[in-house]
């Protein structure tokens, strides 16, 4: 089989010295040998031996080869990728890409075109990098009725979070530690503001619930307002912060959401650190399960991009109506189910209030919670700092009981409205993962 690999990177010079360091153990598997015969870069001087690859400029070049037969998309970013995609689907020719801002925004014409053309759309290293999460949800968990799915999907986000609790960092510190690191880009946004987690989230729910993908439906919400305190706050009350992709089926719809997240200390997900990855589902029959590693990376980027190769090179004789359809579920049977707005999710809420040091505001507080049914389920209530003795104001933390957002919403709202409290509120919801 003969492949094409456009962007020659990280990810793509990865995927080049996996293919040619394994290659015997990978013809094994495939059933025939797997050979890159084309690389579009653009250095006129790549890092890696070339020699007998056809090595060129320009990345249609590859798309119209046609001796090519599958064409791997690394270059990235959303409309010169989706154009290269979509030239090579029409030239026949399958794809393999680990680009999962293309498949979340632009998944769902790909995938049609291609079921037109007959050929196959790879896009395993799309979502947790050398996680196989789209195999096991797709394939090893088709017997189940999927439940929810949580996950730490975005590395940076989860160092900095880590960072912050293990060594009382503040975000901005530990996020320029990230860029010299190279975890962490010059423009860190889609990274600690979720937008990179959006893309993958928008990918899981589509292969667990049969729904279409619908990135402009994702609620998103970064990690740039957390402070030290809120991480300290958490950690008394036997919570830790995680940066948290989830999506669950509910009698309204599916819940597609983005944002930081308390979740108790016990958790094995809880327990995730540095720039590791995991994925926690729970589905009817088998549970909960935990998928746990690197999520991005040169080789373990690489090992999924490979995997989608051979499987490529298993299928590409097996006729189209046979193959693992792409989201999961065959394209007439996609369910029309809504995404449930932000405002109906229910769920428990972490909240800092700075408040009046004097008596009776925890009563006043109290009191609007409980008018719209807000349980207070505990409490830390600081001294005045030595900072802020001058002040008269001290942080009072709330852990209330599950509630709906709209209620939350309009509780804070009253709250912020009280002459003893200063600013803003901290919020920051709170879900229990009771399966694992």
């Amino acid at each position: 089989m003969r492949v094409g690999i456009c962007g020659l990177g990280t990810v793509g010079g990865g995927t080049f010295d996996v293919l040619t360091r394994n290659a015997q153990e990978i013809s094994r598997r495939a059933g025939r040998s797997i050979e890159v015969t084309a690389v579009a870069v653009r250095s006129s001087k790549p890092q890696f031996d070339l020699s007998g690859v056809r090595v060129v400029s320009d990345i249609f070049a590859v798309a119209d080869d046609p001796d090519i037969e599958v064409v791997v998309e690394l270059i990235g970013g959303y409309d010169t990728a989706r154009e290269l995609v979509l030239r090579a689907i029409d030239n026949g020719k399958h794809i393999v890409t680990a680009n999962k801002a293309l498949i979340a925004v632009h998944g769902n014409e790909i995938f049609t075109r291609a079921r037109e053309k007959g050929v196959m759309v790879g896009f395993e290293a799309a979502v947790a990098g050398g996680i196989p999460i789209i195999k096991a949800i797709r394939e090893g968990l088709s017997a189940n009725r999927i439940e929810w799915i949580a996950g730490i999907i975005n590395g940076t986000g989860n160092f900095i979070l880590s960072e912050m609790r293990e060594k009382q960092r503040d975000f901005q510190e530990v996020l320029a530690e990230a860029q010299e690191l190279g975890y962490a880009e010059a423009d860190p946004t889609f990274d600690v503001e979720g937008i990179d987690a959006a893309h993958k989230l928008t990918i899981l729910a589509s292969i667990a619930f049969g729904i279409p993908l619908q990135f402009d439906r994702t609620y998103t919400e970064g990690i740039s307002a957390i402070s030290q305190l809120d991480v300290q706050y958490a950690e008394e009350l036997g919570y830790r912060i995680k940066h948290l992709g989830i999506t669950r089926r509910t009698d309204k719809g599916i819940q597609l959401r983005v944002h930081p997240t308390l979740i108790p200390e016990h958790c094995l997900i809880a327990n995730v650190h540095g720039v590791m990855n995991a994925v926690l589902v729970h589905s009817d029959a088998v549970g909960s399960t935990l998928y746990y590693g690197p999520g991005a990376g040169a080789e373990p980027t690489a090992s999924a991009v490979v995997a989608d190769i051979i499987d490529v090179a298993r299928n590409a004789t097996v006729e189209p109506e046979r193959r693992v359809p792409h989201l999961a579920f065959h394209p007439n049977t996609l369910s029309d189910a809504p995404v449930v707005g932000m405002e109906d999710i229910t769920c428990g809420y972490y909240l800092r209030v700075q408040v009046e040091d004097r008596t009776g505001v925890l009563a006043r507080i109290s009191s609007v919670l409980g008018e719209r049914g807000i349980n207070i389920e505990g409490i830390i209530q600081k001294d005045v700092a030595a900072s802020d003795a001058d002040s008269g104001w001290v942080p009072v933390v709330l852990m209330t009981g599950e509630v709906t957002e709209r209620d939350m919403n309009g509780a804070i709202q009253a709250l912020e409205a009280l002459p003893e409290v200063a600013g803003q509120i901290v919020r920051i919801r709170v879900e229990t993962l009771d399966a694992i």
